[in-house]
């Protein structure tokens, strides 16, 4: 075969190539699609208006957002309510001490969690069944409310910060997820550390905390919004002013919403009432924005950990 002939036979083969890799779309291909499209931006939609629909409500004409008006897009757009949450008294301390809370409460929870998980995964530990059995009984069996606030008070956990942090430090849920993914990680890595002379400690924080950063994540997640949304061990244990969380000031807020409003009429001239209407606080616009002050901080912060909580909570998952 001359030469011509063999550059012929290489282009014809080069163009079947190239048209055997595009893929034959049918008309049935592209409804397939179309409807997947379509369904996926309805369940798009389904999640995303919800928050949409808070967010719009708290900054529309609060007569217009209690009345039920305000459906898809903001009418009369006002920053009143924003403003009236900004002059609650203490509101900045409040803000404050949820910071405080969430951020320690969330280190501790993931350092222990991650810890006992490690341990519990160790077959040198004493009696180790027995206690991970003993951790994990405690997802099932509760006490009450009130032994539970005549311990903390005997602990002397009462109107004290700390009584927001060590109650919450042992998770039997997290500590179940942390052990799961230490079982997943090969051996081999800790029996190479502990032939080269790596104790306990060493090979947990230079071996195992860097290989299990996911599930590390995942339970940081969990941990710092339970943290944040928390008011009822406020509403037990505190009475001092200074200890009350952002959690707790915005539900009294919620529940003053009508003597607020009386305040804010039978303080204006009737002349004067009537303009003001639309921003004169109602329950409906203070739930609104009370909601979105407290979602938004979790919503800005996601987006960093979720490519690690969903890898963590899949692997968390598959044993058990």
């Amino acid at each position: 075969m001359t030469e011509k002939a063999y550059a012929a036979t290489d282009k014809s083969m080069g163009k079947n190539n190239k048209h055997a890799k595009k893929i034959q779309r049918t008309a049935g291909d592209y409804v397939i699609s179309f409807i997947t499209y379509v369904v996926y931006a309805f369940f798009a939609f389904v999640c995303v208006y919800p928050f949409y629909y808070i967010i719009i409500n708290s900054i529309s004409a609060n007569n217009l957002s209690d009345s039920g008006k305000v459906i898809f897009y903001p009418m009369e757009i006002h920053f009143t309510n924003y403003k009236n949450l900004a002059n609650i008294p203490g509101l900045s301390n409040a803000a404050y001490i949820s910071v405080m809370r969430t951020v320690i409460g969330t280190v501790l929870i993931v350092i222990v969690a991650a810890f006992l998980g490690y341990m519990f995964t160790r077959e040198t530990l004493w009696k180790r069944k027995f206690w991970y059995r003993f951790v994990v009984a405690t997802m099932y069996f509760n006490a009450g409310v009130i032994p539970w606030y005549l311990t903390m008070r005997l602990l002397g956990l009462t109107n004290n910060f700390w009584g927001y942090i060590f109650p919450m430090v042992v998770q039997p849920f997290y500590i179940i997820l942390c052990k799961t993914y230490c079982e997943s990680v090969p051996k081999e890595l800790q029996e190479a550390a502990e032939i080269d002379g790596a104790g306990t400690m060493r090979v947990f924080w230079q071996i195992m905390l860097p290989v299990i950063k996911p599930i590390l994540a995942t339970i940081a997640i969990f941990a710092a919004v339970a943290h944040w949304n928390s008011f009822q061990d406020t509403l037990l244990l505190m009475t001092d002013e200074k200890l009350f969380t952002l959690q707790f000031q915005l539900y009294q807020y919620i529940n003053r919403a009508s003597s607020l409003k009386a305040l804010v009429n039978s303080s204006t001239s009737s002349s004067a009432a009537a303009a003001i209407l639309a921003q004169a606080a109602t329950a409906t616009s203070i739930r609104m924005t009370v909601t979105v002050v407290v979602v938004l901080p979790v919503m800005m912060i996601y987006p960093f950990f979720q490519r690690f909580f969903t890898k963590g909570i899949m692997i968390g998952a598959v044993k058990g």
